[in-house]
């Protein structure tokens, strides 16, 4: 039994229906009043539960082997919910999870961090992701730890500030640093194999076939549609100044910034080995903004 946490979000509900297509018995943590209605459809068996509740997780890793965990807070927070906080979920919640599993008997736990998560940005979601690091490795548990680099579906889309469709984007920093933006399918399928293959690597740091710069992606763009695209450019030290006094008040939007800077001050070491390693041909950053063009 695979036990699935985040399965009603993007990534988590790609990884159910991958596995559930490959025959795995897999079970999902559902919040009350979340649609579990796509996750019956595909045969799920159901817990009610949730992370920021630990007395509900017990019963959800019973005999499970492998705990694949994606669920975050940050979507709901970026769509005005006020609680719970990253600290909350991310933190609080993922770290009794890890226990709970590790008390049950839990032999593999498949972990979402983010690549380069050491960077020393400090925003609530890094020090979240790290202090969970941590904790599996320190744990008796099988901890398969996923690095993937930005998603395309969402920071080369309106919602990560670059539309295509309207013409205007984003821009923290100077946008010369080549990143490896990877999409959320790929994502997905890795996670789907790191779940059951016989030996997966400890840590799996990746991103898509292309390494591209925010600057070549706007050209990209404009070569796509014919048309310019009009920058809103925010220096780094102001992105870095909205984080730190967002932090406490908008852990979301904290870690937005702290994205946007990681992307511009980190350039991808990683590439797209461990997905080709896998059988898996990524879509590349030049393919999606192409398709968000009509083209």
């Amino acid at each position: 039994m695979i036990l699935v946490v985040g399965g009603t979000g993007q990534l988590g509900g790609r990884v159910v229906r991958l596995l559930r297509d490959r025959g795995e018995k897999v079970r999902c943590l559902v919040r009350a009043g979340s649609d579990a209605a796509p996750l019956r459809a595909l045969g799920v068996e159901i817990v009610q539960g949730d992370l920021v509740d630990p007395a509900t997780l017990p019963g959800a890793c019973d005999g499970v082997t492998t705990v694949v965990a994606t669920a975050t807070a940050i979507t709901g927070r970026l769509a005005g919910a006020r609680h719970p906080s990253i600290v909350e979920v991310d933190g609080r919640g993922m770290a009794a999870l890890v226990g709970a599993a590790a008390r049950a008997g839990v032999e593999r736990f498949v972990y979402l961090s983010f690549a380069g998560a050491e960077s020393g940005l400090g925003s609530p979601m890094e020090r979240a992701k790290l202090a969970i690091e941590r904790r599996l490795r320190a744990s008796q548990l099988r901890a398969v730890i996923v690095r993937p680099d930005a998603y395309q579906d969402i920071h080369l889309a309106p919602l990560g500030r670059f539309d295509v469709a309207g013409g205007k984007v984003a821009v923290i920093g100077r946008g010369d640093t080549r990143r490896r933006p990877v999409a959320v399918d790929d994502v997905a399928a890795l996670v789907a194999a790191v779940a059951l293959e016989p030996d997966p690597p400890e840590v799996v740091e990746f991103g898509g076939p292309e390494a591209i710069s925010r600057n070549q992606a706007i050209a990209v763009a404009e070569q796509a549609t014919g048309r310019p695209m009009k920058r809103r450019r925010m220096p780094a030290a102001a992105a870095r100044l909205g984080m730190r006094l967002l932090a406490r008040r908008n852990d979301a939007m904290a870690s937005v910034f702290a994205a946007g800077l990681h992307q511009d001050r980190v350039e991808a070491r990683w590439d797209d080995g461990p997905l080709r390693e896998r059988g898996i041909a990524g879509r590349s950053a030049t393919q999606f903004i192409q398709e968000q063009a009509g083209g």
